[in-house]
C-alpha cells in the first residue's frame, strides 16, 4: 500500500499534536493539582462535584445558623441562671418574712428588697440578644415586659419564637418566651398568674403590715412553681444545646466524607501524573526524532 507524502505529514502531525496536547494537559493537572479542568474532561464527575459544592454551600449557611442558635441558647441559659438566683433570694425573703416577731419596719425592708428583685427581673426579662432583639420575645418582637405608670409589671404575650433552620428539614427554637419563663404560675383559686404579680403582691402585703403568714405561705408556693418553670426552661435549653452539638458533629462528618469524595473525583494523583507525563514526553520526543529523520531521507536513501 502506497502512502502519499500528504498523508504521511498529516499522520505525523496529528500524532505529535495529540502527544503535545496530552503533555500539556498532564502539566496543567500537576501544576494546578486538579484532574478536571473543564466539564468535558469527565461529565459525570463534574456533575457530582457540582452537587458536592452545593451541599457544602448549604452546610456553610446552616453552620452559621447553628452558631447563632448556640449563642442564643448560651445567653438564654446564662440569663435563666440569673433569674434563678433572684427567685431563690425571693424564697429566702419569704421564709424570713413569715416570722411573727418581725416589726412592720422589718417587713417593709423585706418588701423594699422584693421590689428591687422585681426591677432586676424586669431587666432580665427584657434582655437583648446580640442581634438587638429581646431575648425572651416571641415572633411578634417588642419588649416582653412593660413597667406601668403605677409600678406594676405587665407580662406581654409576644407569640412563639420563629424556628431557626439548622439542616435539611431540620430547625430549632433557640429562645424561650417570657410567658414560658415568668408566667404559668397556678393560683389558689385555680387561675394563673406570673412571677411579677406574685412578688409585687407579696411586697404590697408586707408594706400593709399585719400578720405575714398567709401572704408568705402563698408567695412561697408560687415562688416554688416559678423556680420549677425556670428549671424546666434551663433543662430544655440544655437539651437543645446538646441537639445542636449532635447536628454540628454530623455536619462535620458529612463534610469530611464529601471532601474525600471530591478529592477522589477532582484532585490529581501527582505521582501517577508525573509518571504519565514522562512516558508521554518520551514518546513525543521519539516521534519528533523519527519524523525529523524520515523527512530528511532522499529518494536515493530509500533505494540504496
Amino acid at each position: 500500500m502506497q502512502v502519499s507524502t500528504n498523508q504521511f505529514y498529516a499522520s505525523a502531525n496529528a500524532s505529535m499534536s495529540r502527544l503535545t496536547e496530552q503533555a500539556d494537559k498532564l502539566q496543567t493537572q500537576i501544576s494546578t493539582t486538579k484532574r478536571l479542568q473543564a466539564p468535558s474532561d469527565d461529565v459525570v464527575a463534574y456533575r457530582q462535584l457540582q452537587l458536592i459544592s452545593r451541599a457544602n454551600a448549604d452546610d456553610a449557611a446552616y453552620a452559621g445558623s447553628i452558631t447563632m442558635a448556640k449563642a442564643l441558647l448560651d445567653q438564654g441559659d446564662t440569663t435563666l441562671g440569673s433569674i434563678t438566683t433572684q427567685i431563690q433570694r425571693a424564697q429566702e425573703l419569704a421564709v424570713n418574712a413569715n416570722n411573727e416577731t418581725l416589726s412592720d419596719s422589718d417587713r417593709k425592708a423585706i418588701a423594699a428588697e422584693l421590689k428591687g428583685i422585681v426591677q432586676t427581673l424586669t431587666q432580665l426579662a427584657n434582655t437583648q440578644d446580640a442581634r438587638g432583639n429581646a431575648l425572651f420575645a416571641g415572633a411578634q418582637g417588642g419588649e416582653p415586659v412593660t413597667v406601668n405608670a403605677d409600678g406594676t409589671v405587665t407580662l406581654n404575650d409576644t407569640g412563639q419564637p420563629a424556628a431557626i433552620p439548622i439542616g435539611s428539614h431540620q430547625s430549632i427554637v433557640a429562645t424561650e418566651t417570657a410567658q414560658d419563663v415568668f408566667g404559668g404560675i397556678p393560683t389558689a383559686s385555680g387561675g394563673m398568674t406570673d412571677l411579677f404579680a406574685v412578688l409585687t403582691d407579696f411586697a404590697a402585703a408586707l408594706d400593709a403590715g399585719g400578720s405575714p403568714t398567709a401572704a408568705a405561705t402563698s408567695a412561697g408556693d408560687a415562688l416554688k412553681a416559678a423556680l420549677d418553670n425556670v428549671t424546666n426552661s434551663r433543662a430544655s435549653v440544655g437539651a437543645r444545646g446538646a441537639r445542636l452539638t449532635l447536628v454540628s458533629n454530623a455536619m462535620t462528618d458529612a463534610g469530611a466524607a464529601r471532601e474525600t469524595q471530591r478529592s477522589a473525583l477532582e484532585d490529581t494523583d501527582v505521582t501517577t501524573a508525573i509518571t504519565e507525563l514522562q512516558k508521554t514526553m518520551t514518546v513525543l520526543q521519539a516521534t519528533q526524532a523519527s519524523f525529523t529523520k524520515l523527512t530528511q531521507l532522499s529518494l536515493f536513501d530509500y533505494l540504496r
